[in-house]
């Protein structure tokens, strides 16, 4: 896979109340593409941060209906992908790449 294809694969991460809690289980949460793979995720997450990943679980959280100004709209299907890392490894996401 080429360097600029690991890019494509982690769209952002996730950083929210939950996702904090998790880090304490040497755990990282990213968005990532609906056709990425677990494979791919593994590779692109240790060829852009240098770290050993322990393994990989993805879910796709369903899209919701919201209203806006009386409208009914629907929100994306996002998948995101929790990334285990190997003990003694840790991934900083706040700085960025």
């Amino acid at each position: 896979m080429s360097d600029l294809r690991h890019y494509d694969v982690i769209t952002s991460p996730v950083i929210t109340e939950k996702s904090t809690m998790v880090s304490e289980f040497n755990q990282v949460i990213f968005n990532v593409p609906r056709t990425a793979t677990k494979p791919e995720i593994k590779a692109a997450i240790e060829a852009l941060f240098g770290v050993k990943v322990k393994a990989v679980n993805t879910l796709v959280r369903k899209g919701k209906v919201k209203r806006f100004r009386g409208r009914s709209g629907r929100q994306s299907d996002q998948k995101k992908a929790i990334v285990t890392l190997v003990e003694g490894q840790s991934i900083d996401v706040s700085t960025g790449l």
